[in-house]
């Protein structure tokens, strides 16, 4: 987003099939900081693509501020880390719906609030990776989705509040994505997996650079991509 130095990007979630796909799109445009949990896969990622690792457990907002007091620019955020666990509103008891909350909502708002005078200094980017569910929530979905309608709350909000700083805001709304993420829900669904019907973590990744990589002219505020015939 800016011609020289060359954009910092924050991944959330690197680990999993959007993120890891959209930090290998991003590597030789934009310099990563590649958040997850820690442990060898985030660690040979970050040695892959020459990225700075960011370990963190999305539930403890609380040590959010010391790890990124290291860091110095940051251009742009994708919220892309998230959990899903379904089943009836009468079934899940109230653990289910806080840590899908605290992960899928507070953790990015969070993160936002910290990162926003470097997002505001770089007239960068959030870009929050939503779901099909912060459209539309259907039955067994309730506490994934009330987590989705929350985020697109709180992007639509953080769009006007920022907008005269000069930072962009946008959701995207992808379909069913081939990911481990996906193969995990089709089972909680009782249901095949079918990755040739869904798109691909590569494609995701394709739309969101493009959302980051946009004309400066151009506020793209809500992006639904779904899959296609191939």
């Amino acid at each position: 987003m800016t011609s020289s130095p060359r954009p910092v990007t924050l991944v959330t979630g690197a680990t999993g099939g959007i993120g890891t796909a959209l930090a290998r799109a991003l590597a030789q445009t934009h310099d990563l900081i590649l958040q997850g949990r820690g442990g060898e896969r985030l660690e040979a990622l970050c040695a892959e693509l020459g990225a700075v690792p960011l370990p963190l457990d999305l539930t403890r907002p609380d040590t959010f501020a010391p790890a990124l007091a290291a860091l110095s620019r940051v251009t742009n955020v994708v919220h892309n880390a998230g959990v899903v666990e379904l089943g009836a509103v009468a079934e899940q008891e109230h653990a289910t719906w806080t840590h899908t909350l605290a992960v899928n909502v507070v953790a990015p708002a969070e993160l936002t609030r910290l990162l926003l005078p470097r997002l505001r200094a770089e007239r960068g980017a959030v870009v929050f990776v939503n779901s099909g569910a912060g459209l539309r929530a259907n039955p067994g979905w309730a506490s994934y989705a009330a987590s989705k309608f929350a985020l697109r709350a709180l992007a639509d909000a953080l769009r006007e509040e920022e907008a005269p700083h000069g930072v962009r805001v946008c959701t995207v709304y992808p379909g069913r994505t081939a990911t481990p993420m996906q193969q995990s829900v089709r089972a909680q669904e009782g249901g095949a997996y079918q990755p040739d019907a869904y798109l691909t973590p590569e494609t995701v990744a394709v739309t969101l650079r493009f959302v980051l990589e946009a004309p400066r002219d151009a506020v793209l505020t809500d992006v639904t991509v779904r899959p296609g015939v191939r």
